[in-house]
């Protein structure tokens, strides 16, 4: 008979203390969670975030919401849920290969897309006229994970997840936020890349050529590979969270080309304007009606167009395309 023993958390905390790199954020040192709460007896802290978000229903929905292309054909396009596995296998890589916190690299990552609106990133751009600022799929993450589906989460988790977006300014506070930063754009440019070359926007001899002398000749497993690698080494060379020089250029170079010849396309146009005319009209009815809000999107202290938002940024692509036409059928057609 195989014998078996129980591993407490004590345990797990000291060998986190005794074999993980000193820049690694170790979870017997974390902040704390907003409301006090008892220890589990086997997870470590990050342990359970990472459970608590895994289990969430902000995450279930992130199978039904656009990563780029919106309702593609075919059942291999990545998801805003497979491309959120894809980072978290992919941070988790590296902070493995870095001596980094597994757990908390994982539940940063895990979290990191919750606040996404349908229709991906057009949903920004729709939402941004009603605030000031830039509206941001970060920071409605953190207010998924704190306000609206209330996980008390760890202060390092939310952290990570607030700071994720290159477009932030100030930076993650631990190395494993810096890791789901770089885990994250990998994810996104190969697959879009892989989606590109399967949807037929692009052929394979218009990708630039620095992409496959650098990265390789594999748009997927060789690509990920590689970049992976020169985060782990450089990252080894520098003391903190970074990437090779070359190819980080490479890198660069790809992005500049995914957004002139994807992600803002002349022909992707009419998707976006009936997106964002789906998601603000949406927006504009429940202000107007803000009974037909549901009771988990009034969230005390929220006005009625923060709840009006926050109950549209939670929905998928298909249940804002099913409740925008029953909504607007039903005034067209009553």
């Amino acid at each position: 008979m195989t014998e078996m023993r129980h591993v407490i958390r004590t345990e797990r905390e000291r060998r986190e203390a005794e074999w993980l790199s000193p820049a690694a954020t170790l979870a017997a040192n974390s902040k704390g969670r907003a409301i006090a709460e008892p220890l589990d007896d086997y997870r470590t802290a990050f342990e359970r975030d990472r459970d608590r978000i895994q289990h969430s229903k902000a995450f279930r929905r992130l199978k039904h919401k656009t990563q780029v292309f919106i309702h593609p054909e075919g059942d291999h396009f990545v998801t805003r849920l497979t491309h959120t596995v894809q980072v978290t296998q992919i941070g988790r890589a590296i902070a493995v290969g870095l001596g980094l916190n597994e757990s908390l690299t994982e539940a940063i990552c895990l979290g990191h897309d919750v606040g996404h609106t349908p229709f991906g990133h057009i949903g920004e751009e729709a939402l941004t006229p009603y605030g000031e600022g830039d509206w941001l799929h970060s920071a409605q993450s953190v207010r998924v994970l704190s306000k609206l589906e209330p996980l008390n989460l760890s202060w390092e988790v939310l952290d990570g997840i607030r700071a994720h977006s290159w477009r932030i300014e100030q930076p993650p506070a631990t190395q494993e936020g810096f890791v789901c930063r770089f885990a994250d754009r990998i994810a996104y440019l190969t697959y879009d890349v892989q989606d590109a070359l399967r949807a037929g926007v692009l052929d394979r001899d218009e990708v630039p050529p620095t992409a496959f002398k650098v990265f390789g000749e594999d748009v997927g497993s060789g690509w990920i590979a590689t970049m992976i690698h020169a985060v782990i080494d450089a990252s080894v060379d520098s003391g903190h969270v970074t990437m090779d020089d070359r190819v980080l250029e490479a890198m660069h170079v790809l992005r500049d080309f995914m957004f002139e010849r994807v992600y803002l396309r002349p022909e992707a146009e009419a998707q976006k304007e009936r997106a964002i005319f789906v998601i603000r009209q949406l927006v504009d009815y429940y202000l107007s009606h803000p009974s037909d809000i549901p009771d988990t999107y009034r969230i005390e202290g929220a006005d009625t167009l923060t709840q009006s938002i926050d109950y549209v940024a939670g929905m998928t692509d298909r249940y804002a395309l099913s409740e925008h036409d029953r909504i607007f059928r039903l005034k067209l057609f009553p």
